[in-house]
């Protein structure tokens, strides 16, 4: 309990003030965690040691985990930071996967009533899906135009309009697949500058260092200026006006960001998570489970991001080998059903008693351990 301390770490200037870890154990904590992932557990899988004997703990666990944590971070710079209530992360998913598909595979759009098409060459993997991002982010923007207008469920509404239109767009234009018969696709090759990623060692680090970049990408943008405006927006809109903040610059900037880190995490849940998929992949449980992470884990947090998946995705494994352990096997549907009562009622308790989420309670624990065993 002692080792959190502050005694000793003093800040000399403004750059150590303004730092994102200020406390020396949160930065020996953080270094220990990258080296843990970016280190430990490569070695572990290629050596199959425990608990990586086998591919499941990377393959279930920890490639969905990062995906969906990236995911979560940009639905939470529109829910959480600026206040924007959206139900269309999937879609935005969707349109992430499907662009960087088109690009990587090559865009042909005939003009017949012109006399000519347009054909744009299969473009770099890496180039794809950041481009999906952008596509990603193009379509927030366009959707986030009735912000300006509406708030609060009637916006919830008008993102809601948005994943059942790209669902069917995806699911009704052949288009967007190719031709393909049987409407599901293919991601090619994930090849990189000549480096192809195959292994599931390669895609984990291939997915961990996507939401390395732009998680310390998006931590410095909520610090800024443009953060600073997206909070003065969710808090009071009207009073963030009447300061000189522009409601229409926020907004559609929160839209064009948070949609952006969902396409780029929708391209990476096609191309290197799923490899083959179908408009389902990206429905409206997709937006929903997005949601409930934020919600869970911390709204207004990057680290509850991360905490909300993790506690998404390891809640049903629970489910699934703690009563097969005890002796008690649960069904199926039995174990589906708990999900929704458990997830149901944790959301109902953090709404009344602690909105902020996860991250709020663990940041009330690092402020007790700081001053133990004092009460002040």
């Amino acid at each position: 309990m002692v080792l959190y301390r502050e005694a000793g770490q003093f800040k000399t200037t403004y750059v150590e003030d303004m730092a994102i870890f200020p406390i020396r154990q949160d930065r020996i904590a953080l270094a220990v965690l990258l080296g843990i992932a970016f280190i430990g557990v490569p070695m572990f899988a290629t050596f199959h040691i425990w608990p990586f004997g086998s591919d499941y703990l990377l393959w279930a666990i920890l490639l969905p985990f990062l995906i969906l944590a990236l995911a979560a971070i940009g639905t939470n710079i529109l829910v959480g930071y600026c206040g924007q209530i959206s139900l269309g992360s999937g879609a935005f998913m969707a349109i992430g996967a499907y662009s960087a598909y088109k690009l990587a595979t090559g865009v042909h759009i005939p003009l017949g009533f012109l006399g000519f098409a347009i054909s744009i060459p299969p473009l770099p993997v890496l180039a794809s899906i950041l481009l999906g991002g952008l596509m990603a982010a193009g379509a927030g923007i366009l959707f986030g135009i009735p912000s300006l207008r509406i708030k609060g469920l009637y916006l919830a509404v008008a993102t809601l309009a948005a994943q059942f239109f790209f669902d069917w767009v995806f699911l009704r234009i052949p288009w967007f697949t190719n031709y393909a018969p049987s409407g599901s696709v293919n991601a090619p090759a994930l090849d990189f500058f000549g480096l192809v990623v195959r292994t599931p060692v390669e895609r984990y680090l291939l997915c961990l260092l996507f939401v390395v970049v732009l998680t310390v990408l998006t931590k410095n943008l909520v610090r800024s200026n443009l953060g600073r405006q997206w909070m003065a927006i969710r808090d009071m809109d009207i009073a963030a006006e009447l300061i000189g903040i522009r409601p229409l610059y926020a907004k559609l900037t929160a839209f064009a960001v948070s949609s952006f880190i969902v396409g780029v995490a929708g391209a990476l849940w096609a191309f290197v998570y799923l490899g083959s998929w179908e408009p389902l992949a990206f429905s409206i449980d997709r937006s929903l489970e997005l949601l409930f992470m934020v919600i869970i884990g911390g709204l207004g947090s990057i680290m509850g991001s991360f905490v909300g998946a993790a506690f998404i995705l390891i809640v049903p494994i629970m489910l699934n080998l703690v009563p097969t352990e005890l002796g008690v096997p649960l069904s199926t549907q039995t174990i589906t059903h708990l999900e929704f009562i458990i997830f149901g009622s944790l959301i109902c308790y953090l709404l009344i008693k602690e909105p902020r989420g996860f991250a709020r309670l663990i940041s009330i624990g690092k402020e007790k351990l700081r001053l133990w065993p004092f009460p002040y």
